[in-house]
């Protein structure tokens, strides 16, 4: 069961608000303080071109999925617990801003709620944005393989999301593009 879905306003949405928290975040150059879900190891440079802070970190994380082709195709959700784990480098340099992001699953599993077959998510999430403080021009590209194995055959759900979007210096949406499929294997 394959599908193809149309272009999306959310994946533009999600995109922008993080333009607005690296806004508020990326000029900041001291580390965060760790907590007890998390474990973040943080570095910053600075010169008088530019800042790069780095963050490394796992977040405890709980994502329920719906798995359209488990319990015999009937499907089932399955709430999936564990760290992900996030490693984010952030670049100020004058009136711009630069980031890459890498986010992984680690040890993230659950138990489907109908069959009770055990699930793991695996896969990447990786990708680049940047911007102007000054005009709001924005650009950003992302690619997310997210996939959720399940035991047995005929149960395993793949995502996978393509995405590049920009904003030009008048505050316009110049370019949006995305391709996303969902396979059941």
């Amino acid at each position: 069961m394959k599908k193809q879905f149309n272009k999306t306003t959310s994946a533009v949405a999600l995109s922008f608000a993080v333009i607005l928290l690296l806004n508020l975040v990326g000029c900041k150059k001291e580390a965060v303080t760790s907590s007890t879900n998390q474990s973040r190891l943080n570095s910053s440079t600075q010169t008088n071109a530019a800042m790069s802070t780095i963050f490394n970190e796992k977040i405890l994380t709980d994502i329920l999925v719906n798995i359209p082709c488990a319990n015999g195709g009937a499907g089932e959700d399955v709430l999936l617990s564990g760290y992900l784990h996030i490693v984010e480098k952030v670049t100020v340099n004058g009136n711009r801003v630069h980031v890459k992001y890498h986010y992984q699953p680690q040890g993230i599993t659950g138990v489907g709620s109908v069959t009770g077959d055990k699930y793991q998510a695996t896969g990447v999430t990786q990708g680049e944005y940047g911007g102007s403080f000054v005009n709001g021009q924005y650009e950003e590209t992302y690619i997310n393989n997210f996939r959720i194995i399940g035991q047995g055959n005929g149960n395993n759900y793949l995502v996978h999301i393509t995405f590049h979007g920009t904003i030009n210096a008048n505050g316009v949406v110049t370019t949006v593009i995305e391709n996303a499929t969902s396979d059941c294997k």
